[in-house]
Protein backbone atom coordinates (compact mmCIF):
# COMPACT_ATOMS: atom_id res chain seq x y z
CA UNK A 1 0.00 0.00 0.00
CA UNK A 2 1.78 3.13 -1.27
CA UNK A 3 -0.22 6.15 -0.15
CA UNK A 4 2.48 8.57 -1.37
CA UNK A 5 3.11 6.72 -4.61
CA UNK A 6 3.22 9.86 -6.76
CA UNK A 7 5.34 11.95 -4.38
CA UNK A 8 8.97 12.46 -5.47
CA UNK A 9 11.47 13.19 -2.72
CA UNK A 10 15.11 14.25 -3.05
CA UNK A 11 17.02 13.29 0.08
CA UNK A 12 20.29 15.21 0.39
CA UNK A 13 20.67 14.33 4.05
CA UNK A 14 23.50 12.66 5.92
CA UNK A 15 23.65 10.63 9.13
CA UNK A 16 20.15 10.32 10.71
CA UNK A 17 17.67 13.20 10.78
CA UNK A 18 16.89 13.95 7.14
CA UNK A 19 17.63 10.38 5.97
CA UNK A 20 15.20 8.98 8.54
CA UNK A 21 12.54 11.44 7.42
CA UNK A 22 13.11 10.23 3.87
CA UNK A 23 12.89 6.60 4.94
CA UNK A 24 9.59 7.24 6.71
CA UNK A 25 8.19 8.90 3.58
CA UNK A 26 9.49 5.96 1.56
CA UNK A 27 7.67 3.55 3.86
CA UNK A 28 4.49 5.39 2.91
CA UNK A 29 5.24 4.80 -0.75
CA UNK A 30 7.05 7.97 -1.86
CA UNK A 31 9.75 7.71 -4.53
CA UNK A 32 12.77 8.79 -2.49
CA UNK A 33 16.07 9.45 -4.24
CA UNK A 34 19.10 9.72 -2.02
CA UNK A 35 21.53 12.18 -3.60
CA UNK A 36 25.20 11.81 -2.65
CA UNK A 37 28.33 13.31 -4.14
CA UNK A 38 31.03 10.72 -4.95
CA UNK A 39 33.49 12.85 -3.01
CA UNK A 40 31.13 13.38 -0.06
CA UNK A 41 29.03 10.31 0.56
CA UNK A 42 26.83 9.85 3.60
CA UNK A 43 29.40 9.09 6.35
CA UNK A 44 27.15 6.37 7.72
CA UNK A 45 27.91 4.26 4.66
CA UNK A 46 31.46 3.63 5.85
CA UNK A 47 30.97 3.62 9.63
CA UNK A 48 31.94 -0.05 9.87
CA UNK A 49 33.89 -0.48 6.66
CA UNK A 50 32.79 -0.70 3.05
CA UNK A 51 29.94 1.44 1.75
CA UNK A 52 26.98 -0.46 3.17
CA UNK A 53 27.35 -0.22 6.93
CA UNK A 54 24.53 -1.12 9.32
CA UNK A 55 24.03 2.52 10.38
CA UNK A 56 23.44 3.44 6.74
CA UNK A 57 21.07 0.52 6.25
CA UNK A 58 19.04 1.56 9.29
CA UNK A 59 18.06 4.95 7.84
CA UNK A 60 17.97 4.44 4.08
CA UNK A 61 15.50 1.71 3.15
CA UNK A 62 13.00 2.32 0.37
CA UNK A 63 15.26 4.71 -1.51
CA UNK A 64 17.07 4.88 -4.82
CA UNK A 65 20.62 6.21 -4.99
CA UNK A 66 21.90 8.96 -7.28
CA UNK A 67 25.66 9.64 -7.33
CA UNK A 68 25.99 13.31 -8.35
CA UNK A 69 28.72 15.90 -7.80
CA UNK A 70 26.24 18.65 -6.94
CA UNK A 71 28.97 20.76 -5.35
CA UNK A 72 30.24 21.55 -8.87
CA UNK A 73 28.43 23.83 -11.37
CA UNK A 74 27.48 21.13 -13.87
CA UNK A 75 26.28 18.85 -11.11
CA UNK A 76 24.21 21.65 -9.60
CA UNK A 77 22.60 22.19 -12.99
CA UNK A 78 21.60 18.52 -13.07
CA UNK A 79 20.25 18.74 -9.54
CA UNK A 80 18.21 21.82 -10.38
CA UNK A 81 16.54 19.92 -13.22
CA UNK A 82 15.55 17.23 -10.74
CA UNK A 83 14.37 19.77 -8.17
CA UNK A 84 12.16 21.44 -10.77
CA UNK A 85 10.08 18.26 -10.96
CA UNK A 86 10.34 17.16 -7.32
CA UNK A 87 7.71 17.41 -4.61
CA UNK A 88 10.01 17.42 -1.57
CA UNK A 89 13.64 18.14 -0.80
CA UNK A 90 15.26 17.12 2.51
CA UNK A 91 18.38 18.82 3.85
CA UNK A 92 20.23 18.64 7.15
CA UNK A 93 23.19 20.98 7.30
CA UNK A 94 24.35 24.02 9.23
CA UNK A 95 22.57 27.28 8.33
CA UNK A 96 24.33 29.00 5.45
CA UNK A 97 25.72 25.83 3.88
CA UNK A 98 22.67 25.50 1.65
CA UNK A 99 23.26 28.97 0.18
CA UNK A 100 26.81 28.07 -0.82
CA UNK A 101 25.39 25.14 -2.77
CA UNK A 102 22.62 27.18 -4.35
CA UNK A 103 20.06 25.19 -2.38
CA UNK A 104 18.54 27.97 -0.32
CA UNK A 105 14.77 28.11 -0.10
CA UNK A 106 14.27 31.37 -1.99
CA UNK A 107 16.23 30.11 -4.99
CA UNK A 108 14.45 26.78 -5.13
CA UNK A 109 11.02 28.32 -4.59
CA UNK A 110 11.55 30.40 -7.72
CA UNK A 111 12.50 27.22 -9.57
CA UNK A 112 9.59 25.14 -8.23
CA UNK A 113 6.82 27.02 -6.37
CA UNK A 114 5.19 23.74 -5.34
CA UNK A 115 8.31 22.37 -3.67
CA UNK A 116 8.09 21.35 -0.01
CA UNK A 117 11.49 22.36 1.31
CA UNK A 118 12.44 20.64 4.57
CA UNK A 119 15.46 22.00 6.43
CA UNK A 120 16.72 20.18 9.52
CA UNK A 121 19.23 21.90 11.83
CA UNK A 122 20.64 21.39 15.28
CA UNK A 123 19.56 24.66 16.90
CA UNK A 124 17.39 26.44 14.34
CA UNK A 125 18.19 28.74 11.44
CA UNK A 126 19.19 31.74 13.58
CA UNK A 127 20.30 32.68 17.05
CA UNK A 128 23.49 32.50 19.10
CA UNK A 129 23.90 28.71 18.66
CA UNK A 130 22.76 28.42 15.05
CA UNK A 131 26.17 27.85 13.51
CA UNK A 132 27.44 25.40 16.11
CA UNK A 133 27.90 21.76 15.07
CA UNK A 134 25.23 19.50 16.51
CA UNK A 135 24.76 15.76 16.83
CA UNK A 136 22.39 13.61 18.86
CA UNK A 137 23.93 13.92 22.31
CA UNK A 138 24.32 17.69 21.92
CA UNK A 139 20.58 17.89 21.33
CA UNK A 140 19.88 15.60 24.28
CA UNK A 141 22.08 17.65 26.60
CA UNK A 142 20.78 21.11 25.67
CA UNK A 143 17.10 20.14 25.57
CA UNK A 144 17.08 18.86 29.15
CA UNK A 145 16.38 15.33 27.97
CA UNK A 146 19.69 13.85 29.09
CA UNK A 147 19.26 15.26 32.62
CA UNK A 148 16.16 13.09 33.01
CA UNK A 149 17.91 9.86 32.02
CA UNK A 150 21.49 10.17 33.24
CA UNK A 151 22.83 10.87 36.70
CA UNK A 152 26.24 10.99 38.31
CA UNK A 153 29.75 11.41 36.98
CA UNK A 154 29.79 8.44 34.59
CA UNK A 155 30.78 10.04 31.24
CA UNK A 156 29.22 7.24 29.22
CA UNK A 157 25.83 7.78 27.59
CA UNK A 158 23.53 4.73 27.26
CA UNK A 159 20.94 3.95 24.66
CA UNK A 160 20.30 4.70 20.99
CA UNK A 161 20.02 8.16 19.40
CA UNK A 162 16.95 10.04 20.60
CA UNK A 163 17.09 13.64 19.39
CA UNK A 164 18.19 12.59 15.90
CA UNK A 165 15.39 10.07 15.54
CA UNK A 166 12.65 12.26 16.97
CA UNK A 167 13.73 15.16 14.77
CA UNK A 168 13.48 12.92 11.71
CA UNK A 169 9.99 11.91 12.79
CA UNK A 170 8.89 15.54 13.25
CA UNK A 171 10.43 16.43 9.88
CA UNK A 172 8.36 13.75 8.15
CA UNK A 173 5.25 15.00 9.96
CA UNK A 174 5.93 18.55 8.81
CA UNK A 175 6.43 17.42 5.21
CA UNK A 176 3.14 15.50 5.23
CA UNK A 177 1.25 18.54 6.54
CA UNK A 178 2.81 20.76 3.85
CA UNK A 179 1.91 18.24 1.14
CA UNK A 180 -1.68 18.16 2.39
CA UNK A 181 -1.91 21.95 2.24
CA UNK A 182 -0.31 21.98 -1.22
CA UNK A 183 -3.06 19.71 -2.49
CA UNK A 184 -5.42 22.67 -1.93
CA UNK A 185 -3.18 25.66 -2.61
CA UNK A 186 -0.73 24.31 -5.18
CA UNK A 187 2.10 26.02 -3.30
CA UNK A 188 4.91 24.49 -1.27
CA UNK A 189 6.23 25.46 2.12
CA UNK A 190 9.51 25.85 3.93
CA UNK A 191 9.44 23.28 6.72
CA UNK A 192 12.06 23.91 9.44
CA UNK A 193 12.80 21.44 12.20
CA UNK A 194 15.60 21.54 14.78
CA UNK A 195 16.88 18.92 17.18
CA UNK A 196 16.62 21.34 20.09
CA UNK A 197 12.97 22.23 19.48
CA UNK A 198 11.98 18.65 18.64
CA UNK A 199 13.23 17.15 21.86
CA UNK A 200 11.84 19.98 23.97
CA UNK A 201 8.46 19.52 22.26
CA UNK A 202 8.58 15.79 22.93
CA UNK A 203 9.06 16.40 26.66
CA UNK A 204 5.39 17.24 27.07
CA UNK A 205 4.77 15.60 30.43
CA UNK A 206 7.86 16.78 32.35
CA UNK A 207 7.38 20.31 31.00
CA UNK A 208 3.72 20.18 32.00
CA UNK A 209 4.69 19.21 35.53
CA UNK A 210 7.29 21.96 35.66
CA UNK A 211 4.69 24.51 34.59
CA UNK A 212 2.04 23.29 37.01
CA UNK A 213 4.26 22.76 40.05
CA UNK A 214 7.10 25.18 39.47
CA UNK A 215 9.71 22.49 40.05
CA UNK A 216 11.56 19.89 38.03
CA UNK A 217 10.21 16.32 38.23
CA UNK A 218 12.41 14.03 40.30
CA UNK A 219 14.59 11.45 38.62
CA UNK A 220 12.11 8.68 39.51
CA UNK A 221 9.16 11.02 39.81
CA UNK A 222 7.38 9.84 36.70
CA UNK A 223 7.87 6.18 37.61
CA UNK A 224 6.48 6.85 41.08
CA UNK A 225 3.38 8.57 39.67
CA UNK A 226 2.75 5.80 37.15
CA UNK A 227 3.88 3.02 39.52
CA UNK A 228 6.36 1.58 37.05
CA UNK A 229 8.94 -1.05 37.97
CA UNK A 230 11.53 -3.28 36.33
CA UNK A 231 11.89 -6.39 38.47
CA UNK A 232 14.50 -9.14 38.33
CA UNK A 233 13.30 -12.68 38.86
CA UNK A 234 15.10 -15.70 40.34
CA UNK A 235 16.45 -16.74 36.93
CA UNK A 236 17.93 -13.28 36.28
CA UNK A 237 15.23 -12.37 33.73
CA UNK A 238 13.22 -9.18 34.19
CA UNK A 239 9.59 -8.09 34.09
CA UNK A 240 8.29 -4.58 33.46
CA UNK A 241 5.26 -3.49 35.49
CA UNK A 242 3.15 -0.37 34.99
CA UNK A 243 0.21 -0.23 37.37
CA UNK A 244 -0.94 3.30 36.42
CA UNK A 245 -3.66 4.92 38.54
CA UNK A 246 -6.65 2.49 38.55
CA UNK A 247 -6.83 0.90 41.99
CA UNK A 248 -7.81 -2.48 40.56
CA UNK A 249 -4.33 -3.07 39.11
CA UNK A 250 -2.66 -2.51 42.48
CA UNK A 251 -5.03 -4.92 44.16
CA UNK A 252 -4.53 -7.44 41.36
CA UNK A 253 -0.78 -7.27 41.84
CA UNK A 254 -1.06 -7.78 45.59
CA UNK A 255 -3.22 -10.85 44.98
CA UNK A 256 -0.87 -12.22 42.31
CA UNK A 257 2.19 -11.96 44.54
CA UNK A 258 0.27 -13.17 47.61
CA UNK A 259 1.22 -10.22 49.78
CA UNK A 260 -2.03 -8.89 51.33
CA UNK A 261 0.01 -7.04 53.96
CA UNK A 262 1.01 -4.55 51.28
CA UNK A 263 -2.58 -3.29 51.17
CA UNK A 264 -2.35 -1.95 54.70
CA UNK A 265 1.19 -0.63 54.29
CA UNK A 266 0.35 1.18 51.05
CA UNK A 267 -3.42 1.73 51.28
CA UNK A 268 -3.83 4.35 48.55
CA UNK A 269 -2.11 5.77 45.50
CA UNK A 270 -0.66 8.72 47.40
CA UNK A 271 1.10 6.39 49.84
CA UNK A 272 2.48 4.30 47.00
CA UNK A 273 3.83 7.38 45.27
CA UNK A 274 5.41 8.72 48.46
CA UNK A 275 6.75 5.27 49.31
CA UNK A 276 7.94 4.39 45.81
CA UNK A 277 11.49 3.55 46.90
CA UNK A 278 10.36 1.30 49.74
CA UNK A 279 7.72 -0.40 47.62
CA UNK A 280 10.25 -0.99 44.85
CA UNK A 281 12.52 -2.77 47.33
CA UNK A 282 9.64 -4.90 48.58
CA UNK A 283 8.64 -5.96 45.08
CA UNK A 284 12.25 -6.65 44.13
CA UNK A 285 12.56 -9.07 47.04
CA UNK A 286 9.28 -10.76 46.13
CA UNK A 287 10.09 -11.26 42.44
CA UNK A 288 13.58 -12.57 43.21
CA UNK A 289 12.01 -15.73 44.69
CA UNK A 290 10.52 -17.21 41.52
CA UNK A 291 11.41 -17.53 37.85
CA UNK A 292 10.00 -15.14 35.29
CA UNK A 293 7.73 -17.67 33.58
CA UNK A 294 6.01 -18.42 36.89
CA UNK A 295 5.53 -14.74 37.66
CA UNK A 296 4.22 -13.93 34.18
CA UNK A 297 1.63 -16.68 34.47
CA UNK A 298 0.47 -15.30 37.83
CA UNK A 299 0.39 -11.71 36.62
CA UNK A 300 -1.53 -12.58 33.47
CA UNK A 301 -4.03 -14.65 35.46
CA UNK A 302 -4.78 -11.58 37.60
CA UNK A 303 -4.82 -9.05 34.73
CA UNK A 304 -1.78 -7.09 35.91
CA UNK A 305 -0.22 -4.77 33.28
CA UNK A 306 3.14 -6.49 32.79
CA UNK A 307 5.49 -7.75 30.11
CA UNK A 308 8.71 -9.74 30.00
CA UNK A 309 11.70 -7.59 29.17
CA UNK A 310 12.84 -8.55 25.68
CA UNK A 311 16.36 -8.05 24.38
CA UNK A 312 16.62 -6.85 20.80
CA UNK A 313 17.71 -10.25 19.49
CA UNK A 314 14.69 -11.85 21.19
CA UNK A 315 12.03 -9.66 19.62
CA UNK A 316 11.48 -11.71 16.47
CA UNK A 317 10.65 -14.77 18.56
CA UNK A 318 8.03 -13.07 20.74
CA UNK A 319 4.61 -14.52 19.93
CA UNK A 320 2.85 -11.13 19.80
CA UNK A 321 5.56 -9.64 17.60
CA UNK A 322 5.26 -12.64 15.25
CA UNK A 323 1.47 -12.35 15.22
CA UNK A 324 1.63 -8.67 14.23
CA UNK A 325 4.11 -9.33 11.45
CA UNK A 326 6.40 -6.61 12.77
CA UNK A 327 9.49 -7.71 10.87
CA UNK A 328 10.04 -8.28 7.19
CA UNK A 329 12.99 -9.38 5.11
CA UNK A 330 14.39 -7.33 2.23
CA UNK A 331 16.31 -9.20 -0.44
CA UNK A 332 19.35 -7.44 -1.87
CA UNK A 333 20.93 -9.05 -4.95
CA UNK A 334 24.45 -8.51 -3.58
CA UNK A 335 24.04 -8.19 0.19
CA UNK A 336 21.56 -10.97 0.83
CA UNK A 337 18.78 -10.75 3.40
CA UNK A 338 18.26 -7.58 5.42
CA UNK A 339 15.88 -7.71 8.39
CA UNK A 340 13.83 -4.60 9.12
CA UNK A 341 10.67 -3.56 10.93
CA UNK A 342 7.53 -2.73 9.02
CA UNK A 343 6.04 0.69 9.60
CA UNK A 344 4.13 0.96 12.85
CA UNK A 345 1.15 2.53 11.08
CA UNK A 346 -1.45 0.28 9.49
CA UNK A 347 -3.76 1.41 6.73
CA UNK A 348 -6.82 -0.81 6.41
CA UNK A 349 -4.84 -3.45 8.29
CA UNK A 350 -1.78 -3.20 6.02
CA UNK A 351 1.59 -2.41 7.61
CA UNK A 352 3.85 -3.57 4.79
CA UNK A 353 6.64 -1.11 4.11
CA UNK A 354 9.49 -3.16 2.66
CA UNK A 355 9.61 -2.04 -0.95
CA UNK A 356 13.33 -1.49 -1.56
CA UNK A 357 16.48 -2.50 0.35
CA UNK A 358 18.98 0.24 1.20
CA UNK A 359 20.69 1.21 -2.08
CA UNK A 360 24.26 0.70 -3.11
CA UNK A 361 26.03 3.99 -3.78
CA UNK A 362 24.91 5.27 -7.19
CA UNK A 363 22.91 2.12 -7.85
CA UNK A 364 20.06 3.94 -9.60
CA UNK A 365 21.89 6.91 -11.11
CA UNK A 366 21.10 6.13 -14.73
CA UNK A 367 17.49 5.17 -14.04
CA UNK A 368 16.82 8.34 -12.04
CA UNK A 369 18.27 10.60 -14.71
CA UNK A 370 16.53 8.75 -17.55
CA UNK A 371 13.18 9.10 -15.79
CA UNK A 372 13.90 12.82 -15.37
CA UNK A 373 14.24 13.21 -19.14
CA UNK A 374 18.00 12.94 -19.60
CA UNK A 375 18.98 11.22 -22.84
CA UNK A 376 21.39 8.30 -22.93
CA UNK A 377 24.10 10.34 -24.66
CA UNK A 378 23.67 13.10 -22.10
CA UNK A 379 23.99 10.61 -19.24
CA UNK A 380 27.09 9.06 -20.79
CA UNK A 381 28.65 12.50 -21.15
CA UNK A 382 27.96 13.31 -17.51
CA UNK A 383 29.58 10.03 -16.54
CA UNK A 384 32.66 10.67 -18.66
CA UNK A 385 33.13 14.12 -17.14
CA UNK A 386 32.83 12.80 -13.60
CA UNK A 387 29.60 14.65 -12.86
CA UNK A 388 27.83 11.42 -11.95
CA UNK A 389 29.16 8.19 -10.53
CA UNK A 390 28.34 4.52 -10.82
Amino acid sequence: MKLLEHVRVLDLGRFITAPLAGQLLGELGADVVKVEAPGAIDPFRAFEGGLYGPHFQSHNRNKRSLALEFGEPEGRAVLRRLIAEADVILLNMRPGAEQKLGLDYESLRQLNPGLVYCSVTGFGASGPYAHRPAFDNVGQALSGWLSMFHQGADPRVPGPPVSDSLTGLYAALGVLAALLERARSGLGRKVEVSMLESLIAFSTEPLGQLSAKGERPGYYGRAALSQSYILTCADGLRIGLHLSSPEKFWRSLVTAVERPDLLSRFPDRASRIAGYDALARELAAVFARRNRADWMAALEAHDVPAAPERLLDELADDEQVRHLGVFHELRHPLRGTILAANRSIRFDGDNRSGFLPPPEFGEHTRDVLAQAGFGQDEIDGLRERGVIGA
